[in-house]
């Protein structure tokens, strides 16, 4: 049994400890479109808690929407915690993450995110096994968030014996 009606994924919501820096990275280095902006919000009650599993007493100080090209939207926080904040997880911690960025020319990509002043993590990577055909590399926000670039222009060799394939942002109306 699946969720009923599922369309697909709406957005992605993080936090940044500064909501002006993601926003300067969001939409002059990536590109993306700033749509609307909501807060600060907080409550004297446990809402905080109960709906969004946060101290009580935390503020939400504003949240962003952006759009970025095809597929998902992204919804970007910034809080005023009650608690100290964690350090950032790595992508091997529990609930570690990092977002992908599909672009047609990867070298290109890595060139541009040089000249703008971003840590890329090495050089491009070439997958192999059923991903064979992808090239990839980490990059990071200047808050030390992980992204990816990745590029398949030729597809990735599963999708030749594969029934179902992976949503791909060069066809998005499959």
């Amino acid at each position: 049994m699946a969720l009923p009606r599922l369309r697909g994924t709406d957005h992605i919501g993080f936090t940044v400890p500064d909501l002006e820096q993601a926003h300067e990275f969001f939409v002059d280095v990536i590109g993306c479109e700033h749509v609307y902006t909501l807060g600060p919000f907080q409550s004297d009650d446990d809402w905080m808690q109960t709906h969004l599993n946060v101290h009580p007493r935390t503020v939400m100080r504003e949240l962003r929407f952006y759009r970025c090209g095809f597929g998902t939207n992204f919804e970007v926080f910034e809080y005023e915690p009650a608690e100290p904040p964690q350090r950032q997880p790595m992508n091997s911690d529990i609930g570690g993450h990092h977002l992908a960025f599909y672009v047609d020319d990867l070298d290109d990509a890595v060139a541009y995110l040089h000249g703008r002043g971003v840590r890329v993590l090495d050089e491009p990577t070439a997958s192999s096994g059923a991903s064979t055909g992808q090239r990839w590399v980490y990059f990071l926000s200047p808050w030390g968030m992980q992204f990816e670039l990745v590029s398949f222009p030729q597809g990735k060799a599963y999708e030749r014996s594969s029934e179902t394939l992976l949503w791909d942002t060069r066809h998005p109306e499959r």
